[in-house]
């Protein structure tokens, strides 16, 4: 049911002139949203109906409802049988509409309306619940529990074999970022988003250490109080400065590392390995210079000096090499790439 919909959109504007009698209440409700948590104006509709109808038997909100007191018919009434209850003796009927709504109701509804014959009851849509900022999360691991589970190549995957696409999808969410792409960074962040929950549902099946993505997400909402006593605790933060001094306070303490190179990751490209390890370094107070001679050293220094100046060097010498790229290509001829057209290339 479109939660949106109106009297209107059932024709009701088309009833002869004088109005209708009675009242006819769709009660929608969200899956999303723990079953009995209803609005106030539902429970008020629910308990002053003369008649409360759901025509599936295993709707999560039934044992809720009949709990507080409220008589729930299981029963499928046709269009034309409930407009012949209400009408006549001015009741109000409530149908609690299914996850997949009442298409032939609403449609049988529309018809009797439009016919501009028919004496009809007041058409309301009421929300009974509200989807919470985040609930489609909800879909996205009902979804990925179901393809774990029938899907026969999700379904034999390992942390090893997804390694790899983590890898390219945050490459994908970084080029999104860079061409400014709103429509690609919605779908690359959706992709990232993807192989969060996907290590998250095969983690559940660890036979020794099993944890789900209520247990990840857990972990980093206490981090993030945690790392940010400046807006969950007493502590102060006037500049982004402050903040990051906070922040690697906190981590240090957090930590316990004997070196600044611990917990930098050596698989990374190396320009960003080197940026990260002269961040380390500049912010701990280290002045440590590599002994060598070669290319390497050379793009070392190079890389040492951007971060020095707040340049990452990862981005820009991406940045280059995009500039490089559209250069050969004009020297052969041909117009630049667009991000969508340089993923296809590849």
């Amino acid at each position: 049911m479109n939660a949106d919909a109106s009297a209107a959109d059932f024709g009701a504007d088309a009833r002869p002139e004088g109005g209708g009698t009675g009242r006819l209440v769709l009660l929608t409700t969200s899956h999303r949203v723990a079953p009995g948590l209803l609005s106030w104006p539902a429970w008020q509709t629910l308990r002053e109906a003369d008649r409360v109808l759901c025509a599936d038997p295993d709707h999560p909100q039934l044992p809720y409802l009949r709990e507080a007191g409220t008589a729930v018919e299981e029963a499928a009434l046709s269009a034309r049988e409930l407009v012949d209850y209400c009408v006549p003796g001015a009741r109000t009927a409530v149908v609690l509409t299914s996850a997949d709504g009442e298409s032939a109701l609403t449609d049988g509804l529309a018809r009797l309306a439009g016919s501009g014959r028919e004496t009809m009851p007041d058409l309301e849509l009421l929300p009974g619940s509200y989807d919470l900022p985040g609930a489609r999360l909800l879909d996205l691991v009902q979804v990925m529990d179901q393809i774990r589970a029938e899907c026969p190549w999700s379904s034999i995957r390992t942390h090893q074999d997804l390694a790899k696409y983590g890898i390219e999808e945050a490459y994908e969410l970084v080029e999104a970022i860079e061409a400014g792409d709103r429509e690609a960074l919605r779908e690359e962040l959706g992709d990232v988003l993807l192989q969060v929950v996907f290590h998250a549902r095969i983690a559940q099946e660890d036979p020794d250490e099993p944890f789900s993505l209520d247990d990840v997400a857990g972990v980093i909402v206490e981090k993030l109080i945690h790392r940010h006593p400046h807006v969950f605790g007493d502590e102060t933060a006037a500049t982004p400065e402050d903040v990051k001094a906070h922040w690697l306070r906190t981590k240090a303490i957090e930590k316990q590392r004997e070196s600044v190179t611990e917990g930098v990751p050596l698989g990374q490209p190396a320009l960003a390995l080197a940026g990260k390890l002269a961040s380390r370094a500049r912010t701990a107070g280290i002045d440590a210079v590599p002994v060598g001679d070669g290319i390497g050293y050379d793009l070392l220094a190079l890389a040492v000096r951007a971060e020095a100046e707040g340049i990452d060097p990862e981005t820009a010498l991406r940045a280059a090499a995009r500039t490089y790229r559209d250069a050969i290509r004009a020297a052969e001829g041909l117009p630049g790439l667009s991000s969508e057209d340089a993923e296809d290339a590849e």
